[in-house]
């Protein structure tokens, strides 16, 4: 059903594509070993820094379990993407605008996603989703761990940027979770957070490196993206359900999302003009089905 399902959905994928160009959205997975290393809190604040930026973004929230996003951008989802697959939203019914272009996405587990195959209600899905067409970027918050509806996100995005703190424990799961992304893929990013500062991110980072190197491959390709100090003012602006690259723009972890924001804005540049197919939450959609 699935397979039948994942053909029709190219067909009319690619119908709709012929119609019009558009953007090619870049789409970023971030992830994480294990709960509680600030996942949500980064995805938020880079969503935030990147619209600021003059970007069209758009922050799908696959972290179901916990579903943080809502607390960080202080807004209440009703209804998720499955109410839009079941016939009982619109997408645009879903849609959170947080600022002029930044759009949060309540969406579900990639698993949940792909259990609808009503076909016609699909096509609605995908002829609405056309409005998420423009987005610059598209970042998917994950849950922790490496499930196999996690997976999927990360088989699907141009990126994969993996969150850990600088402690025994989350960098034991931050390995674990770049070994199970290697089977998938030989392009890996890290965030370190909560870090003292720039030469212990780096001395943390080189010890992972280290060790994937000569335990999972050598051309395993493991960046560095950026680091975000610790400091009170992040679990400040967190109690006050507001971001802190909005409470604090001055302060130092608000100045490495702002570095990190810079290393992806590079990366967007060398996007080009392609079909539409490529594009939005459609897009994002397309991509699930080839890797299913």
């Amino acid at each position: 059903m699935i397979g039948n399902q994942a053909q029709k959905l190219e067909k009319l994928v690619a119908s709709s594509a012929q119609k019009k160009k558009s953007k090619k959205t870049r789409f970023i997975a971030i992830t994480s070993g294990k709960g509680g290393v600030g996942k949500s809190t980064i995805s938020s604040n880079l969503a935030y820094t990147l619209s600021q930026q003059g970007l069209n973004v758009g922050i799908f929230d696959a972290d179901i379990g916990l579903a943080n996003l809502d607390v960080m951008f202080n807004v209440k989802i009703k209804k998720n993407i499955l109410h839009v697959l079941k016939g009982e939203a619109t997408v645009a019914d879903i849609l959170i605008p947080i600022t002029r272009n930044l759009i949060l996405i309540p969406g579900e587990s990639g698993d949940e996603i792909l259990k609808y195959s009503d076909m016609a209600l699909f096509e609605r899905f995908m002829q609405e989703a056309q409005v998420l067409d423009k987005l610059d970027v598209m970042i998917i918050d994950t849950g922790a761990g490496i499930g196999e509806h996690i997976q999927m996100f990360l088989n699907a995005a141009d990126d994969v940027i993996v969150v850990t703190v600088p402690d025994p424990a989350a960098i034991t799961d931050a390995y674990a979770t770049i070994k199970t992304i290697a089977t998938l893929r030989n392009d890996v990013c890290m965030i370190m957070n909560q870090v003292k500062n720039e030469k212990e991110a780096i001395g943390v980072f080189e010890k992972i490196k280290k060790v994937a190197n000569a335990n999972i491959a050598s051309s395993l390709d493991l960046q560095l993206i950026g680091k975000i100090n610790s400091d009170a003012k992040v679990s400040s602006s967190i109690k006050q359900r507001a971001l802190f690259t909005s409470l604090y723009p001055a302060s130092q972890p608000s100045k490495d999302i702002n570095t990190i924001a810079g290393r992806i804005t590079q990366k967007l540049e060398r996007n080009v003009l392609v079909t539409s197919n490529e594009s939005g939450l459609s897009g994002l959609f397309k991509r699930l089905m080839d890797h299913f």
